[in-house]
């Protein structure tokens, strides 16, 4: 099977081990089978709205067992990438979870009319027009643009896409003029982050999204397999330059 070949499953979550509030068929005992195994986990996702915590929370209303020291989001990998930056004070479109995140590196969040360093966009559903029009005039103030992620959309529960972190962050970069640095998938620092929470050894990075998963295993020089449980297709993995390792209907292909 699949699973024999890796040591390591850097599990992607949105359209992949749920959609939305939805379990995806089959992903919870896929988990519980490479537990099992002895495999090592990691659950990386783009979706910076969430804390580690709340991750796990939300793994274990759709039946996944999970520890937070298992999670690497995008909001993670961006506050310990701007620490390291000497980022000191940021206003921030996004929610708890790239909040809490940056705020935890000792980053200082501000209004955008406050000197800043920077701007920082993420998902975030109450997003209004008043903020995207005070985080572009930051940005032509000199504050520099980064992004948790740039996903154009978020798989929902019907089958639909909803509006994602890249369809806000394109609002402000049309507007001024300036495109922003992202510190999500399919960037190598998410990916070398979850594997280090994984243990090591040989991953296999298993996503939904071709253009942030599949192209980030790529760019890690690592093998990946693509679910069609989420936002692309086996027509777009046929067509696609750099295609994944495997296509699989879901998850359980793993472990047949």
């Amino acid at each position: 099977m699949i699973a024999d070949a890796y040591d390591a499953f850097l599990l992607d979550l949105d359209g992949v081990l749920y959609r939305a509030e939805q379990p995806i068929a089959g992903a919870a005992d896929v988990v519980t089978r490479l537990r099992a195994l002895g495999k090592g986990l990691a659950f990386v996702t783009n979706n910076a709205s969430r804390t580690p915590e709340a991750v796990v929370a939300h793994l274990a209303s759709v039946g996944i067992s999970a520890d937070p020291a298992e999670v690497e989001t995008s909001a993670l990998t961006t506050a310990a990438a701007l620490a390291n930056r000497s980022v000191r004070r940021v206003t921030v479109i996004g929610e708890e979870g790239l909040r809490t995140a940056l705020a935890s590196t000792g980053i200082e969040i501000v209004g955008p009319d406050a000197q800043l360093d920077a701007v920082v966009v993420g998902w975030d559903r109450r997003v209004t027009y008043d903020d995207l029009r005070a985080a572009s005039l930051a940005v032509q103030r000199g504050g520099r643009l980064f992004a948790s992620n740039d996903d154009a959309s978020y798989p929902a529960p019907d089958g639909y896409t909803w509006p994602g972190a890249g369809a806000i962050l394109a609002a402000i970069e049309v507007a001024t003029g300036v495109h922003a640095e992202v510190f999500g998938k399919p960037n190598p620092p998410i990916l070398h982050a979850a594997l280090d929470r994984a243990g090591g050894g040989r991953p296999l990075v298993v996503g939904d999204r071709l253009e942030t998963d599949i192209e980030g295993a790529t760019n890690a020089g690592w093998d990946a397999a693509l679910v069609l449980t989420g936002i692309s297709t086996r027509r777009d993995a046929a067509a696609a330059a750099h295609p994944p390792t495997y296509v699989l209907d879901d998850l359980r292909e793993l472990v047949a």
